[in-house]
């Protein structure tokens, strides 16, 4: 196993489930505009994309201004209610306190807005873990949001992206850094072994074999 001096951890599918929130503020907002609402079992397909994307393929609109508004709408729910419909993964805490007690930096980069990210983490205590939130918001993919990061100089150059979807792998790859997959979250193993990950996770108790002691 490399090792690695800094870690970027995604957020939805992969320290919380957010299926229900997430769900049911976006039927909240087809339905404010008219369209058909969808079961939430089909949902999974809307952790991980941006939301634009999810719109986008929903209802078929393409229109800049409808899913602007479609998105606005589905804030509404989601700031309000919808955060705190979370579920944390079985074993995420344990494995975040292992991690920092062994002195590695973290950080989050999600496509969710980083105002909205802090609250989950707040939810369940777990933002003392992270150095920062890197937040998407419309138009800004995971893979820019990483670049900008590298720019800065806010993450080490062997930094690891841990996420639940193939975006989550590309994205660090695309920016020289390695990706490595979580399968308890919403993305299947074929779409993670697709992406080439360098490692995948099957349970979180996993995670602290990343720690520096770990690697000694």
């Amino acid at each position: 196993m490399a090792a690695y001096d800094f870690l970027l951890f995604d957020l939805d599918g992969t320290l919380s489930d957010p299926l229900l929130g997430v769900g049911r503020s976006i039927n909240h907002a087809l339905a404010r505009f008219g369209h058909p609402e969808v079961p939430l079992e089909q949902m999974s397909a809307c952790i991980g994309p941006p939301l634009e994307q999810s719109f986008r393929r929903l209802t078929g609109v393409q229109d800049e201004a409808h899913i602007l508004a479609l998105i606005g709408a589905y804030r509404e729910r989601y700031g309000a209610i919808g955060y705190a419909e979370n579920t944390l993964y079985p074993g995420v805490p344990e494995a975040l306190q292992a991690l920092s007690a062994a002195g590695m930096p973290m950080a989050l980069c999600t496509s969710k807005r980083a105002d909205f990210a802090a609250k989950v983490l707040d939810l369940f205590g777990l933002r003392p873990h992270f150095r920062f939130i890197s937040g998407g918001d419309v138009g800004r993919e995971k893979w820019q949001q990483i670049a900008e990061l590298k720019a800065e100089g806010r993450i080490a150059a062997a930094t690891l992206m841990i996420g639940d979807r193939a975006v989550d792998i590309s994205a660090a790859r695309r920016n020289g850094l390695d990706g490595a997959g979580v399968l308890w979250g919403h993305g299947s193993r074929e779409e993670l072994e697709a992406a080439q990950p360098r490692q995948l996770f099957q349970q979180p108790d996993e995670l602290p074999s990343l720690a520096p002691r770990a690697m000694e």
